[in-house]
């Protein structure tokens, strides 16, 4: 352990940082430099950190321990010596740079000691692998020695066919419910709990949106969130600009946003063993290959890989546990392959609709997105599926004309699409609303007004008489401040989208008398959040409780004697004496306090009390 954390005590702060964070090591009771080498070396974070490493790594370590150990790193045998034993053992010829570039790797780790192209692993480690045999883990010979299973047999034509064609099928699916979770929260945020998760309520009301289960839900926002479609603001999710994007663009576009979300997301040793290839079966031929290649994985690799198998079969990156060939592009970085193929597999999106004259619109199939998001401003969505199916009202009119729209504007939008003509009934309702429209107005409060923040005003006095009564908009506040115009306390935006509710022909309009639009819910604005890094703080709080060589060394004595204590152990004391004479005491050490210890004499049977000071070296007794 002293040598351990003598050279953690000389690492640069990087190369410290580094070594904490590849070795999982937890921050808890860690207060110096002898802390975090009896961490290193306690046998369950040594298990941890091997559990991490892969076949070839481990081979290298585990042979370098076969060795005999000795203090003396050139006692310990050459990289050339390891690549010999391994070309040995695996009847395979193992490149010396290969052994060079894992042993600098687990020098790094602060799982052994590379120097002079010796390679030697602290002793602590060679011991915990000498156990794994009796673990039901392979041994150094096994390790070097067991081949690979059989590679990855491509798929059939035919099976090739239909894991594309389901692939394709729960991609669709995934995009088609992920935009309308984004459309509905864009439409009312929805509110995070303190503990986490959503509530019932918003979970229930996304659910019907996105005709998921409730259970989905969670999922849904995971993807959003993560794709940066929906971002959490003061404790809502809502809509960001990316995802207002997202929702014109078209559906292997969408799924490819999806998709390199889902990679990126990916750590970075699940990535490298995940194999860019069509048709492995992930339940099966992935798995044997993942409990050969790391031996010692268990419950974390197959919950990392079930985690990630999960995501992959929602989005279409497997089908049916194997991997489909867009998902295949994607895990080789090949998007614009990914997309073609999906592209090829997906139902062709259609720009023209249906319009009845019950006012109700109806695609042939999948609408092409720019279509669907202002078909939404004009009607509202009935059912979504391969043909989806809308509906026209008065509200939803006023809604589009609030949006900037007018009626010529939209008659020629429905015209641009429609296989029936425009029934006689929809020309009069648009047409009728867009002549009713403006009837209201709200503007912001002049300083005249105050205390009221906005006005609302009107040329019809039983119009506004009746705004003035309405028990709905009782929250409002609406007072008279003249014969013309109510004021409210509260801002435009709310009043407005208040009396837009309750159906009145309600315009918004600035200071110069302008109709403006105003928006519902304002884009979230993506804040990064400086994350604190555990490491870095460890690594401070390490140098800040180190206090020099001498502080050190006193330091690493009582933490020798008090684990002498503890074990009620025997050690072989050496103290200097006055006129530079060393003298070997056996004691059993009783207490340490005040720079001096209090132990028993096992030869004189005395008790002796010493200066800590005056010890040249502590060694167990024989």
């Amino acid at each position: 352990m002293l040598t351990l954390a003598s050279r953690l005590r000389a690492l640069d702060d990087a190369a410290l940082r580094r070594a904490i964070e590849a070795r999982l090591v937890s921050a808890t009771g860690i207060n110096d430099f002898f802390d975090l080498a009896e961490a290193l070396l306690d046998p369950v974070a040594i298990q941890n950190t091997l559990a991490h490493l892969d076949r070839a790594t481990l081979a290298v370590l585990a042979i370098a321990g076969e060795s005999p150990l000795a203090d003396d790193t050139a006692l310990s045998p050459t990289v050339a010596e390891i690549a010999a034993r391994l070309s040995a053992l695996g009847e395979r010829p193992v490149a010396v740079s290969q052994v060079e570039a894992v042993a600098g790797q687990l020098d790094t780790m602060l799982l052994a000691i590379y120097s002079d192209g010796h390679l030697k692993p602290y002793d602590a480690v060679s011991a915990h692998l000498a156990t794994w045999p009796e673990l039901g883990l392979p041994s150094a010979t096994m390790l070097a020695s067991v081949a690979a299973p059989p590679s990855f047999a491509p798929p059939t034509d035919t099976d090739a066919a239909f894991t594309t064609n389901l692939a394709a099928e729960r991609a669709f699916t995934a995009v088609s419910s992920l935009a309308e979770l984004v459309s509905e929260i864009s439409r009312e945020p929805v509110h995070e709990l303190s503990r986490g998760g959503l509530g019932l309520p918003d979970t229930k009301r996304l659910a019907v949106a996105a005709a998921v289960e409730v259970e989905a839900v969670p999922t849904l926002v995971a993807l959003a969130a993560r794709a940066e479609l929906i971002a959490k603001e003061q404790g809502y999710w809502r809509q960001t600009e990316l995802g207002e994007a997202w929702l014109m663009g078209s559906t292997p576009h969408r799924w490819s946003t999806l998709a390199a979300s889902w990679r990126a997301s990916l750590p970075t040793d699940v990535l490298d063993i995940l194999p860019a290839q069509a048709g492995v079966f992930w339940d099966g031929e992935l798995r044997d290959f993942l409990g050969w290649l790391y031996p010692a994985g268990g419950a974390w690799l197959d919950d990392r890989v079930t985690a990630v198998q999960a995501e992959a079969e929602f989005i279409g990156i497997t089908a049916h546990h194997t991997t489909s060939s867009a998902g295949a592009a994607v895990l080789g970085g090949a998007f614009d392959d990914a997309i073609a193929i999906m592209e090829a597999s997906l139902p062709a999106e259609v720009g023209t609709v249906y319009l009845q004259h019950d006012l109700s619109i109806v695609s042939p199939g999948p609408l092409a997105p720019s279509i669907d998001a202002r078909l939404r401003a004009l009607a509202d969505v009935e059912s979504r599926e391969l043909a989806s199916s809308y509906r026209i009202t008065a509200a939803s009119v006023n809604r589009a004309l609030a949006a900037g729209e007018t009626a010529e504007s939209l008659l020629e939008f429905l015209r641009s699409i429609s296989l029936t003509g425009i029934p006689q009934p929809l020309d009069y309702l648009i047409r009728e609303s867009a002549a009713r429209y403006g009837r209201v107005r709200v503007l912001p409060a002049s300083a005249d007004d105050a205390p009221a923040q906005s006005v609302v005003r009107s040329a019809d006095p039983a119009l506004l008489g009746t705004i003035e009564v309405d028990q709905t908009l009782t929250p409002l506040g609406l007072h008279r401040l003249g014969p013309d115009r109510l004021g409210s306390r509260f801002a435009v935006d709310a009043v407005f989208w208040a009396l837009s509710d309750s159906r009145y022909p309600v315009a918004a309009e600035n200071e110069s008398g302008e109709i403006v639009h105003v928006r519902r819910v304002p884009l979230a604005q993506k804040t990064p959040v400086a994350a604190s890094d555990p490491a870095v703080d460890l690594v401070e709080r390490l140098r800040t409780s180190d206090g020099g060589e001498g502080k050190a060394a006193g330091a690493w004595l009582a933490r020798q004697l008090d684990a002498a204590i503890r074990m009620k152990q025997t050690v072989t004391v050496s103290i200097a004496m006055p006129g530079g004479v060393v003298v070997d005491y056996l004691l059993e050490p009783a207490s340490v306090g005040g720079g001096r210890f209090r132990a028993r004499d096992r030869r004189a049977d005395i008790e002796r009390t010493l200066p800590i000071s005056s010890i040249v070296s502590i060694s167990p007794a024989p």
